[in-house]
């Protein structure tokens, strides 16, 4: 699976960069905007809904859990500093996504049992999309920690994040994650469009 995560770009509007990835097959979009307001975020949200809707496609939103219940959307990302889970899901109720980020497998392993649908872990390696970030992990620390978490019985899904380009897909892959989050690497493209469907059929998805 894919996750495109929208970032604020000099080249197109965050609607644009929606367009694009969706127009490339992607399914499943991050509404991320971090130093927006909620006004803004609300904005934006009410533009892309439509498109997402029309095309099939999975919108979450990042970590504002109030709007997320406003607006109806798929659901939301919560970040190790955001809403807690739990009190998040009691707010959506079952059928919402909560996805939370994780950068180690102790982290992961907290999650055991209680009722979140994935996990973004990283950063593989360092991103300017992201402020704060952790130490990256890179395909050994992929493969130590999917390891650790599957033996101890945690078979939630794990989508890598952080920094990824296309040539890293196949090595990712093995090392058993289930899906990617893509961020700069699609808005950087010469050709969005085309670099989303090249990242599916690197995925298999297309």
């Amino acid at each position: 699976m894919l996750q495109f995560i929208t970032h604020p770009s000099e080249r197109f509007s965050i609607p644009e960069e929606v367009q694009m990835a969706i127009e490339g097959g992607c399914r499943w979009i991050q509404l991320r905007m971090k130093d927006a307001t909620d006004e803004e975020v609300r904005e934006t949200a009410l533009e892309i809904i439509p498109m997402c809707q029309e095309n099939d496609t999975i919108l979450i939103i990042d970590d504002r859990v109030e709007l997320v219940n406003e607006l109806r959307v798929s659901g939301v990302h919560l970040g190790k500093e955001d809403m807690d889970p739990l009190e998040a899901r009691e707010l959506l109720g079952p059928h919402a996504i909560i996805g939370v980020t994780a950068n180690t497998a102790d982290d992961i392993l907290r999650f055991k049992g209680k009722d979140v649908d994935y996990v973004g872990l990283g950063p593989f390696r360092f991103t300017t999309t992201k402020k704060r970030l952790a130490p990256e992990l890179g395909f050994a620390g992929y493969s130590e920690i999917v390891n650790a978490v599957r033996n101890a019985g945690v078979e939630l899904p794990i989508v890598a994040i952080g920094g990824i380009t296309i040539e890293d897909i196949p090595e990712l892959m093995t090392t058993g994650v289930n899906g990617i989050a893509i961020s700069g690497a699609i808005i950087n493209a010469d050709d969005p469009v085309n670099y989303t469907e090249r990242v599916l059929r690197c995925l298999g998805i297309l």
